[in-house]
């Protein structure tokens, strides 16, 4: 049940009465089932068009409530959350707790990550634990999972192209949050065009290399571990043999 220390995490507390419904009323994702005690949601707060604007964990443990976002999202994050709130009992405020993620077996207090079994648990508070060298970019690409920042860009990501429907980072029962409309009718009244897959690549190329498929961009590469990455491609211009940079890429299937 070793886990490690993660350094680029920020908490940000959440208390009053309206606390829960407040972020109910805002979120792609359900988080009534925090209200029965503790447990985690993975979700994000879009623009009203719809776009990505940043994603978090919301997390119930202890008796309190917190979200647990990529540090250097958190100012925009309570600045976005503080201009929601209006005359809600809320109440916002950096917390310092220590977080801890791992594999195996995990340690009291620990919860499961929602998004996929292959990402372990996250503690939040306690010990540090011995640091086990996980290589989490790795697990990321092998399972398609996104990152903050990375795959997921403000203002540009939509989500169920990203991959949030499989990671269980949507809930389309609901009811109405910010970019909810232009998210259920993409699910209901389209095809995706595009999306987040995973990709072999044989050669030098790396992030933010474009992928073209013949003289067409195809799409671009994000976080590679090895001979396999993630990739933001067009299925329609999807060919057995694209490149990117000097590197052959193909589908991993």
């Amino acid at each position: 049940m070793d886990g490690e220390r993660t350094d680029d995490r920020a908490l940000i507390g959440l208390s009053g009465a309206d606390a829960l419904g407040f972020l109910q009323g805002l979120l792609t994702n359900d988080l009534r089932p925090l209200g029965a005690g503790e447990g985690i949601v993975w979700t994000a707060l879009l623009t009203p068009q719809g776009k990505y604007l940043v994603d978090f964990l919301v997390v119930s443990t202890g008796g309190r409530l917190l979200i647990d976002v990529k540090d250097s999202f958190a100012p925009g994050l309570m600045k976005r959350l503080a201009m929601y709130r209006l005359r809600a009992d809320v109440q916002l405020a950096p917390v310092t707790l220590t977080v801890t993620r791992g594999l195996g077996v995990p340690p009291p207090g620990a919860l499961a990550d929602p998004r996929h079994a292959a990402l372990g648990w996250r503690r939040y508070g306690g010990p540090e634990g011995a640091d086990p060298a996980i290589d989490w970019d790795a697990i990321r690409v092998a399972h398609v999972i996104p990152e903050t920042g990375i795959e997921l860009i403000p203002d540009e990501t939509y989500i169920l192209e990203a991959g949030f429907e499989a990671l269980h980072g949507v809930d389309f029962r609901k009811g109405c949050y910010v970019g909810q409309e232009v998210t259920a009718r993409m699910k209901h009244k389209t095809d995706l065009r595009k999306g987040l897959v995973r990709v072999r690549v044989k050669g030098d190329a790396g992030p933010g290399d474009e992928i073209l498929a013949g003289d067409r961009p195809a799409g671009r590469l994000f976080t590679r571990a090895g001979d396999r990455a993630l990739a933001h491609l067009r299925f329609d211009r999807v060919a057995e043999a694209m490149r990117a940079g000097n590197a052959q890429v193909w589908l991993d299937a």
